[in-house]
């Protein structure tokens, strides 16, 4: 099939050729995927998107497998996208991820798809967005992205994601370093995989402990606004019993983190946290109980209103990078690296400021958009 083959009917209906070729072409930003794109437009936002993400070898690839086996058996059509990290030398992948799953690979039920990072930053890949898109419209009930092993600062996982499974494994040295600030406040569902090893049981407590010094000192994390949404519906502060008082006796900026106590606030008994699932991928020890959770924060979205305002907030960014890109490539143009050039040597020779530079490069870049917008 070549790329004129490739319509919106056909990714609808479910032509996996058709979807592949499609992705193929958005990799390559192949200006004639944009038809299609627009066309599939209509039909999408009914998937519900889930990142695994975590450390390099947390077992994220094995742990995917798993959960699509899981949602297959719940009647669920499941597509996966895994993110590959690019060679720095020749741009290439090994698509080690795609080669775990091969045990799907007949089952038309589930699409499988790699996508090397091609040296971007963030733990995904440049493409992945739009590929979610094709899924979704494509009549996909899950699509589950799984990550490149991420450090403390990979978290572009949270721009695309409705739900995001943080992975996290004992034994890597020291078990907090690979949790705390950066990844740890991006968590829907946390998982600690590979439970039958020693340590385990310490990884999930010092997950709980941080999940419940962040509640209780106000930090900004992604669950907070859910869970004070959720509690709210429930009628949970009304039922506080002393925990209203402690609550009332705060300034404002203190009391939001306690919009998760639903009972007593003595010894905080009843301090909401997101989940912590312990797993053992390869047996397929809690797989079942991490679906249910993932499921149940798709649930408490849906019923909450932050399914869509999550959704909006993540397409915001992305317009905005995408427009970032509009520019940069405006900028690479032969002209556009002209007027780099003689601003460069203007602010080189002390004729002008930097800054003044830069309001004439914005100058000139508008003057180029209004006169192709009048041609």
């Amino acid at each position: 099939m070549d790329d004129s083959a490739v319509s919106a009917d056909r990714v609808r209906a479910g032509d996996a050729r058709a979807t592949a070729r499609l992705i193929s072409m958005i990799e390559r930003e192949d200006p004639s995927r944009l038809a299609v794109l627009k066309a599939l437009h209509a039909y999408g936002g009914k998937a519900h998107v889930v990142g695994i993400t975590g450390p390099p070898g947390a077992g994220k690839s094995t742990l995917t497998d798993k959960l699509v086996g899981d949602l297959r058996g719940r009647g669920r059509k499941v597509a996966v996208i895994a993110v590959d990290p690019s060679s720095p030398f020749t741009g290439g992948a090994i698509l080690g991820d795609r080669i775990r799953m091969q045990r799907h690979a007949t089952d038309d039920g589930v699409y499988i798809r790699s996508l090397a990072t091609r040296g971007h930053l963030g733990g995904l890949s440049r493409a992945a967005s739009e590929a979610v898109r094709v899924l979704d419209a494509a009549g996909y009930d899950d699509v589950i992205i799984e990550t490149v092993g991420v450090g403390q600062s990979e978290v572009d996982i949270v721009r695309i994601a409705d739900t995001v499974v943080l992975v996290s494994v004992p034994g890597l040295g020291d078990d907090i370093q690979a949790i705390k600030a950066g990844v740890m406040e991006i968590g829907d569902v946390f998982c600690v995989n590979k439970a039958d090893k020693d340590g385990a049981e310490r990884v999930v407590r010092e997950i709980r402990a941080m999940l419940e010094t962040a509640v209780l000192n106000g930090a900004a994390t992604r669950f907070t606004p859910l869970f004070e949404a959720r509690s709210a519906l429930r009628g949970d502060a009304g039922n506080a019993g002393g925990a209203t008082e402690a609550v009332a006796s705060r300034g404002p900026a203190e009391q939001g983190a306690f919009h998760h106590i639903t009972a007593q606030a003595t010894g905080h008994p009843n301090l909401e946290i997101p989940p912590v699932v312990k797993t053992v991928a390869e047996t397929g020890e809690g797989i079942g109980p991490l679906v249910d959770e993932i499921k149940a924060h798709e649930a408490a979205l849906a019923a909450t209103g932050f399914l869509r305002s999550r959704r909006e907030a993540n397409l915001a960014w992305e317009l905005g990078r995408g427009a970032a890109q509009r520019v940069l490539s405006e900028l690479e143009r032969d002209e556009s690296r002209e007027t780099l050039a003689e601003l460069a040597r203007s602010v080189l020779d002390r004729g002008i400021d930097y800054y003044d530079a830069l309001d004439a490069l914005e100058d000139a870049m508008k003057r180029t958009q209004r006169a192709a917008t009048t041609a």
